[in-house]
């Protein structure tokens, strides 16, 4: 499991590559995915048990799931 943490760090790390190329108003973006890196290879090498990787995989998922929604019902333009 520690290596698949590694993995969504080599992932995270290219998409946040491609929004920096991607220009200026990608920039919130790019260091988002950049944070998410340094959180996914830090957890990726920290050699914590399966279970605590599920746990906090898991939390992850919640956090992102309740903030992508969060900024669709709350910031996203309607109707453009």
């Amino acid at each position: 499991m520690a290596r698949m943490f590694r993995v969504l760090g080599f992932l995270s790390g290219l998409i946040s590559l491609l929004a920096y190329t991607g220009g200026a108003e990608l920039a919130p973006l790019t260091i988002l995915f950049a944070l998410q890196t340094v959180l996914f290879f830090v957890l990726g090498y920290m050699k914590l048990t399966e279970k605590t990787y599920m746990y906090i995989f898991g939390a992850y998922m919640l956090i992102a799931f309740i903030g992508l929604n969060g900024w669709m019902f709350f910031h996203m333009p309607v109707g453009q």
